[in-house]
């Protein structure tokens, strides 16, 4: 084990021990008395609690990094292309990054306490990224609708695979660190699929899906309604939690490639078929059921202000 983690582990062993005395709580306090008062809450934590503040803290911590980091790379980089790449690495790193993350939550807290913590991070990913997407049929779908430039976008999908995997580069050091009882041993686990249906249905599940999300997210671009943001956040939300126990639930080729490539229960063929295939044909799918009249106005015509 490297050795910048063992002294951080022996410590936080020291910690998860009762206390049995005054003697034992000075110590752990490093013998500051005047520390006394603002540790003692901390101390009285049961693990539960102590594992769940870990895991707010290490997916905030990663999300305001991640918001320094874009804006500095927009203030110093003057070229669009490169910084369009960065900005789009950086996204899907902090996306992959603080959904690992948000494994232990559902693995330990159970998929509504996984939705909250998504639904208000989707909230602020929205806020946060400006032009990145971290997802590559955005970026295909402003290809096929407006035509942007196809080696720029090329490039920006090889940017946020590349962030997306090498995520887990830093989350396996927090996790071997084990700041709490619900990282101790996960950062050396082999990794199981979420798939847990037959490859067609998985590959449905996300396409169908996936489309589900893209027209309402158009709809609601179309209609702009107050908390329009919070809205999209909650149907795409609500969208995971249908298909956790199925496919997973990724609606993002490199969400899940971030999480799940090579990993048991899945060959990476089946993995490009349900989570690349599905979800890109499902966004493919969504443009032209939007540009279908009948489908435009179902969804639009009813919040729409009627002309006198």
């Amino acid at each position: 084990m490297d050795d910048t983690i063992r002294p951080q582990r022996a410590l936080n062993d020291f910690w998860r021990q009762p206390a049995s005395s005054d003697g034992v709580k000075m110590a752990a306090w490093g013998g500051y008395p005047l520390l006394e008062p603002l540790l003692e809450p901390v101390y009285a934590m049961d693990h539960e609690t102590m594992s769940i503040v870990v895991s707010s803290l290490t997916i905030a911590t990663q999300l305001a990094l991640s918001h320094v980091i874009r804006g500095r790379l927009s203030d110093l980089i003057q070229n669009e292309l490169l910084k369009g790449c960065l900005l789009e690495l950086v996204a899907a790193a902090e996306m992959c990054g603080t959904c690992y993350e948000l494994i232990i939550v559902a693995d330990n807290y159970g998929v509504y306490a996984y939705a909250v913590y998504l639904w208000l991070m989707t909230i602020w990913w929205g806020q946060s990224w400006g032009t990145a997407t971290a997802c590559p049929y955005s970026l295909l779908e402003e290809y096929v609708e407006v035509g942007s430039d196809a080696v720029s976008v090329v490039l920006k999908i090889i940017a946020q695979v590349i962030g997306g995997l090498m995520s887990f580069r830093w989350v396996k050091y927090i996790w071997m660190m084990e700041l709490a009882a619900t990282h101790v041993g996960r950062g050396v686990d082999d990794c199981s699929a979420d798939l847990q249906v037959p490859v067609i249905a998985g590959f449905l599940i996300e396409c169908v899906l996936t489309c589900a999300c893209r027209l309402v997210s158009r709809a609601l671009g179309e209609i702009e309604p107050k908390f329009a943001s919070a809205i999209d956040s909650f149907f795409a939300t609500s969208m995971v939690v249908l298909a956790f126990n199925y496919s997973g639930g990724y609606f993002n080729p490199v969400l899940a490639t971030g999480l799940k490539w090579s990993c048991r229960g899945h060959t990476n063929a089946e993995h490009i078929i349900v989570y690349w295939a599905g979800s890109i044909l499902g966004a493919m799918m969504s443009i032209r059921l939007w540009n279908l009249a009948v489908v435009k106005n179902t969804m639009v015509g009813p919040f729409k202000p009627k002309e006198e």
